[in-house]
């Protein structure tokens, strides 16, 4: 009753917004997002303006030369396509904006010409507003980050607002690593300095804001050590010191030394809609429209009311004498809003039936939750893929984790999660599109080929990284809910790839946790806690990492038979631990094939087996979050937990 009242009431919505209409335009805030590292083709020129040395990479937005020969002195610029509103003259109002980002500044080994110190890089990248469209100026290289030439940088007028991430020392700084706020001048008005370097092999994540009733440009920098990130913040008057519109985007520079400066993801977005002072202005010259539409819009809503009733009625009689419920008509709505959440491509199941061979057995790489994986290659380069088919005998329970997996995938950008490709819904079934992970699940490798220790930790550390991003870095608390090894997978090079999201969900940082209905989830790995209280939390997907973290030290499942008896791996484990002899758990393949080297590897054994009972404490409040865990399984300087087991 509460679905047809509300669609009642959205149909009658139509007509009274017509009305308003009249007074106010079409327009939505502004957001626009872009993964580097997907196959779309390349978006310079259609959706970003690539300027100079720019280009796209395999997997990046390269904002300089990569070229062993021609790498110095090398500018570039990449910004949005179309002009970016920051204030409106007409209303007065100012933009508040945010923008994030995942990139890289790479330290580049060769130099070929010997210019700089075999330590020296140079010179960085900057996040900028500046005027539309985006011009290089010319002798910006260096120093000048793409941003000024040597005339005017230290005094601009009116060119550019940025957050730089700087790398060399020059006059002007009073640090080499460090992010600062500039506006119109290479000489920030606030810094912070990085004191673990910004020039590494890691991707790092730059969060930046603009407050408009505050004036607070801030500007964080996570790094991927699990640290909190790096602050810095300063008060910009935009009218002052930029146009109306504007562009936004990337500028990067090398001098005499030399860097790479790439760009992973980017996403933006603005409370201040594309076009709006134009649309303020023509509204204006719409206003004595008003007395000639406002009866007739009246009169249009009325019939129109009469004509919705007069159909409901109709169509309600004909649904129960074919036996149709309201709940299943509403179906078709849901449908329809659950697609305009999606992020990802839609394809058509034709494509999906090429791509796997029909899904033919042999293409079968396993069963994941709800339904079979299959193998497959799309597109002209045959990029390999996996498309999970949704079981028939699950669709109503299906659809729900169909529609969770994807709204919450489609969100997520991290290279410890399986990247999610995209969708099909029809009326064959509900698909999934996946990168293809080529080494398969964790569980394969674990009890079939036998993996080295330096192997099983670095997939430990892959891990961790995941569910830190999921429970931390994203902008909602993801709970994946079903950690285990089936759903690791590993890449070519054994790195860990987390997926399978069908029972995760989101939820506020910090907000209490939620009763489900139906505890889900695989026996072993469930937190025991969940299953009395039914509340997911960021504490039972812990206790499930915790259980991994034993399996792959000690290479035995969660539930053991010893001598015609069941022996839950954790109890063996704290067992151990009580008769001080935890090293006894780990895996004896590894001692006798020689896959571990004991004066390197005994302390992060003991680690992870360590952690691992921490995380599967029986009491949930002594478990540490992914952080704690995070920073002790990786330092050996970190004093380890002692443990009480109640």
């Amino acid at each position: 009753m509460a679905a047809a009242s509300s669609r009642k009431f959205s149909i009658v919505s139509i007509g009274l917004l017509s009305l308003l209409l009249i007074h106010a335009p079409l327009a939505t805030s502004l957001s626009f997002s872009f993964n580097f590292s997907g196959t779309g083709g390349d978006p310079c020129d259609a959706e970003l303006r690539c300027e100079r040395d720019t280009h796209i990479g395999p997997g990046f937005l390269e904002l300089t030369k990569n070229d062993i020969r021609g790498d110095t002195f090398s500018v570039g610029r990449a910004s949005y396509a179309r002009p970016v509103p920051l204030w409106d003259n007409t209303t007065g109002e100012i933009a508040s904006f945010a923008t994030n980002f995942t990139f890289q500044i790479k330290p580049k080994v060769e130099d070929f010409f010997k210019t700089c110190n075999v330590n020296d890089s140079g010179d960085g990248m900057a996040f900028f507003l500046a005027r539309y469209p985006s011009r290089i100026p010319p002798n910006s290289y260096g120093s000048n980050l793409a941003l000024f030439n040597d005339s005017n940088n230290i005094n601009a007028t009116g060119d550019v607002v940025a957050v730089e991430f700087d790398t060399f020392l020059n006059q002007w700084d009073k640090t080499v690593n460090h992010v600062g706020i500039d506006v119109n001048s290479i000489d920030s008005k606030a810094v912070v300095n990085v004191t673990k370097g910004l020039v590494s092999e890691h991707a790092m994540t730059a969060m930046i804001t603009y407050n408009n009733l505050t004036g607070v440009l801030q500007a964080k920098l996570r790094m991927d050590d699990g640290e909190p990130p790096y602050d810095v913040q300063w008060n910009v008057d935009m009218k002052r010191s930029l146009p109306e519109e504007v562009s936004v985007g990337f500028s990067a520079a090398t001098g005499a030394c030399i860097e790479l400066h790439q760009v992973l993801s980017w996403s933006f977005s603005s409370t201040l809609e594309a076009g709006s002072s134009k649309t303020t202005k023509g509204r204006r010259g719409r206003r004595w429209l008003v007395p000639v539409i406002v009866p007739t819009a009246v009169a249009f809503v009325v019939l129109l009311c009469a004509a919705v009733g007069c159909f409901r009625n109709r169509r309600r009689i004909w649904m129960k004498l074919h036996g149709i419920t309201e709940v299943d008509s509403d179906a078709e709505h849901e449908e329809a809003d659950f697609e305009r959440g999606v992020g990802p491509r839609r394809y058509r199941y034709q494509e999906l039936v090429a791509a796997t061979n029909s899904f033919a057995e042999e293409e079968k790489l396993g069963r994941g939750g709800f339904g079979n994986v299959y193998r497959g290659s799309l597109g002209d380069h045959d990029r390999p893929v996996a498309v999970k088919m949704f079981s028939a005998e699950s669709s109503a329970q299906g659809r729900k984790a169909f529609e969770a997996e994807v709204k919450i995938i489609s969100r997520l950008r991290h290279r410890n999660l399986v990247q999610l490709l995209g969708w099909c819904d029809s009326t064959k079934g509900l698909l999934l599109v996946y990168e293809l992970v080529p080494e398969g699940s964790l569980d394969r490798h674990l009890y079939g080929s036998l993996l080295s220790w330096a192997e099983r930790y670095m997939i430990i550390l892959g891990l961790g990284s995941a569910l830190r991003y999921l429970h931390t870095e994203c902008d909602q608390c993801v709970l994946h809910a079903d950690i285990k090894p089936s759903k690791i997978l590993l890449d070519s090079s054994h790195g860990t790839k987390l997926g399978d999201f069908g029972l995760a969900r989101l939820v506020a940082h910090g907000a209490g946790p939620q009763t489900t209905k139906v505890v889900m989830g695989t026996a072993g790995y469930i937190d025991p806690e969940f299953i009395r209280r039914r509340r997911p939390t960021t504490e039972s997907d812990m206790y499930s990492f915790g259980i991994v973290l034993l399996e792959i030290a000690t290479g035995r499942r969660p539930v053991m038979v010893q001598q015609d008896s069941v022996v839950p791996l954790l109890e063996w484990i704290w067992d151990l631990y009580d008769r001080n002899a935890l090293l006894e758990a780990v895996d004896q393949r590894l001692m006798a094939g020689g896959l571990i080297d004991d004066g390197v590897a005994e302390w992060q054994l003991q680690r992870v087996l360590i952690v691992g009972l921490w995380c599967a404490h029986p009491d949930p409040g002594v478990r540490p979050s992914i952080v704690q865990a995070m920073n002790v399984l990786q330092s050996e300087d970190v004093t380890l937990p002692v443990l009480t087991p109640q």
